[in-house]
């Protein structure tokens, strides 16, 4: 049992059980053992590999896509670039590098991390050491103005709720302690009015729905804030684009799945991203919302394939397919091509963002 482990199972032995946001809450920030506020998880020498870590182009296309949102905002004199949960800051990195190509654009950044962990905010600090870069831990904390923002793989690991359906309705699912003493999943008090759309309502007895309140809240204030000052964000992350059932929270310890209840604070914890929900808490804020599209067609529209063959010219043998192999992760169905989806959250005077086309090829 983690030294976390033990923490949990006497806070439900002294008050009883917890939510599973609470669970995830705790495993994945708390300020001592919490996964995220210690190390760094990313790479083969960590738990698991982000796009950004894969391939320098993902960053360099997100940054071409800011480059023109920037220009599309009216190429004001500066704005806020800020990146929420930029892990070492490699995307960043690829991001500013593709910015320098269009020197007013680069010239305008006021740049921006939004990171919670010291020791993350440490390894970012490194990769960013020649760039002007400040750091915040919240998303309001930011100054004000136009902004650009970009976010890869943050709202999976935000905490969820878990209900699951009953004869007599939806319930809380909790974490509680098993026989043993062990953290275990239990049921939890009913829930009068879920906050569930029809289709999920209407799922069989047994099912289990999860709430990203955290990620609603995020994606609300995000458009309250380009609905107000301008700007563009851009959502990446694996999960669907409509609402559903399912139980879809996993824990990954060294690049395998790993029992969710064991070793909290050893592990990651991430659930899919209810993309639906995201866009309506946007939109009911003021913001535009396009997508969400397939990872792999946006890049793709974006000019992935003419990037590649542009780094893949005079490289040797091996490095060309080192780059073409990296760049099929990015956009191959059966890698990160279709489960990832791309969500553009835009203020409304601004036009349709590229990658988003309604006539674009390849289709999402």
């Amino acid at each position: 049992m983690t030294a976390l482990a033990a923490i949990l199972a006497q806070r439900i032995r002294d008050g009883g059980p917890i939510s599973v946001a609470q669970f995830m809450e705790a495993a994945l920030a708390d300020p001592r053992y919490g996964y995220y506020m210690g190390r760094d998880p990313f790479g083969v020498a960590g738990d698991f590999t982000t796009a950004p870590e894969i391939s320098q182009m993902f960053g360099e296309l997100i940054g071409l896509w800011c480059a023109i949102q920037w220009q599309a905002m009216g190429s004001p004199d500066r704005v806020v670039l800020a990146e929420i949960g930029p892990g070492r800051g490699t995307l960043m990195a690829d991001l500013l590098r593709a910015a320098r190509t269009l020197a007013p654009f680069a010239a305008a950044l006021d740049v921006h991390l939004i990171e919670t962990s010291p020791s993350l905010r440490n390894r970012q600090a490194q990769t960013l050491e020649a760039e002007a870069v400040r750091w915040v831990e919240r998303f309001d904390q930011l100054p004000d103005g136009p902004l650009l923002l970009v976010a890869n793989e943050l709202f999976d690991a935000l905490p969820i709720r878990q209900l699951e359906k009953q004869r007599g309705g939806w319930h809380e699912r909790m974490v509680g302690l098993g026989p043993d003493g062990g953290l275990a999943f239990v049921a939890g008090p009913k829930v009068v009015k879920p906050p569930l759309g029809a289709e999920v309502r209407a799922a069989k007895a047994g099912s289990i729905a999860e709430i990203c309140e955290a990620g609603r809240a995020l994606a609300g204030a995000i458009g309250a804030r380009l609905a107000a000052t301008g700007g563009a964000a851009l959502i990446i992350d694996y999960g669907h684009d409509a609402s559903a059932a399912g139980d879809t929270l996993q824990a990954v310890k060294a690049h395998r799945y790993h029992p969710v209840l064991s070793d909290p604070g050893e592990s990651d914890l991430t659930a899919h991203v209810d993309f639906q929900a995201l866009a309506a808490a946007a939109a009911a804020k003021g913001a535009a919302v396009h997508g969400p599209v397939a990872q792999g067609a946006w890049l793709l529209r974006l000019g992935l394939e003419e990037r590649t063959v542009m780094l893949m010219r005079g490289a040797s043998t091996e490095t060309a397919a080192d780059i073409a192999g990296r760049a099929r992760r990015l956009i191959d169905p059966a890698e990160m091509g279709t489960l990832f989806r791309v969500l553009a959250i835009l203020n409304p005077s601004m036009p349709v963002p590229p990658g988003f086309e309604p006539q674009g090829s390849p289709p999402a």
